[in-house]
């Protein structure tokens, strides 16, 4: 995939245009959705880059973002930072085995109003290695709903290179903190 289509993936209005704000692209791997977020974002802006590898390097765009590497395993390790404005997750969220008490876990690090953008194959059959634990459009409706997020907005599609698939991208937003019992 290539920047430009990174960026048309996960353009939407709903992206800050002030203040400075920070976010977090986990599992950022080589970097490209986290370079794709910092053309959205206000100059003086952070996005942290977090994987377990360091090939993202530290880095100012022309736009005026700081794009922060982060060496961690974003399911197992302490995250590093504080309350984000959002939390960006390019095919990392099928790598999740426990999504709801993961996203549990990601709320320690969101401010009350903080987006989560998501890019997945729209699917739900494994791929061992790759997809161990995908997560379509369909589920991720579930899983949002049960985990008290009151919006999924479907942002756009891609075809995937594997098979004759589409990877999705999609935000949440509209957490209720204290989800009731009966709507889960």
């Amino acid at each position: 995939m290539t920047i430009a289509e990174a960026i048309a993936l996960i353009q939407n209005d709903r992206f800050p245009v002030q203040p400075i704000v920070h976010w977090a692209d986990l599992g950022c791997g080589s970097g490209l959705f986290t370079r794709a977020l910092s053309t959205f974002l206000p100059a003086g802006s952070v996005a942290y880059g977090v994987d377990r590898s360091t090939v993202l390097k530290k880095q100012t765009t022309t736009g005026g973002v700081d794009i922060v590497p982060v060496k961690a395993d974003f399911i197992t390790d302490s995250l590093p930072f504080g309350r984000l404005d959002g939390i960006i997750m390019a095919n990392a969220l099928h790598y999740v085995n426990d999504k709801p008490a993961f996203l549990q876990k990601l709320q320690a690090h969101l401010k009350d109003d903080a987006l989560i953008v998501l890019v997945e194959y729209d699917t739900d059959t494994p791929v061992p290695t790759w997809v161990p634990y995908p997560v379509s459009f369909a589920s991720l409706q579930k899983l949002a709903k049960t985990t008290g997020y009151t919006s999924v907005e479907r942002l756009g599609e891609h075809p995937s290179v594997f098979g004759n698939g589409t990877i999705y991208s999609a935000m949440l937003s509209g957490r209720i903190y204290d989800v009731p019992a009966g709507a889960r």
